[in-house]
């Protein structure tokens, strides 16, 4: 069953750095949009994609403000902060929306203006 509790979990797996976890909360044939750009599907290039960007930061912490339960979904918005390597924060706020099949998460759509993050 998909619900505020798996999405509190799934957010948890992504504040751990836990690509595997992460992973759990996915369809196989899970299709993965982060802001704009290009779609990733499969759970194993989107482990591979998500993997690659918790290791482009040190640290990452989601505070998710409201989450609206849909029949098929949700939809859910908050602040994430980004710690990058040199310690430095930035911190901005996110839209995600979640389609469900069988309790785990068929596209997941992220909406967030990272461009700020690996800015010099």
């Amino acid at each position: 069953m998909f619900d505020r509790n798996r999405i509190t979990e799934l957010f948890a797996s992504i504040d751990e750095k836990n690509t595997e976890k992460f992973a759990t909360h996915l369809s196989d044939d899970c299709s993965f949009r982060f802001g704009n750009l290009p779609v990733v599907v499969g759970v194993g290039g989107i482990s591979e994609f998500v993997g690659g960007f918790f290791d482009s930061s040190a640290a990452l912490k989601h505070d998710v403000v409201d989450i609206w339960m849909l029949p098929d979904g949700a939809v859910c918005h908050g602040m994430v902060s980004y710690t990058r390597h040199d310690q430095s924060v930035l911190s901005i706020p996110f839209s995600n929306i979640f389609k469900v099949d069988n309790g785990t998460v068929c596209e997941y759509l992220i909406f967030a203006d990272t461009s700020q993050l690996y800015a010099q």
